[in-house]
């Protein structure tokens, strides 16, 4: 708890939250976790599969590398 506060209180210019949403910008992590919810059931949601960790981090990895275009 005490690296989250630390996080909040040391990044507290960049948490403008009232403007941002005056501007128009979200600020909701709905499409953060939506982007990434797909990502990881795409790539990872293959019936009878199963993953390692470092196998599971390497298709990660090259999907949102192939999905970004990058």
């Amino acid at each position: 708890m005490d690296t989250c506060a630390r996080y909040l209180l040391n990044n507290a210019k960049y948490l403008k939250s009232d403007d941002y949403l005056k501007a128009g910008f979200p600020i909701a992590t709905g499409v953060i976790e939506g982007a990434c919810r797909h990502l990881i059931k795409d790539s990872m949601d293959i019936s009878g599969a199963r993953w390692t960790m470092r196998g599971a981090e390497a298709v990660l990895r090259l999907c949102s590398l192939y999905i970004s275009g990058d």
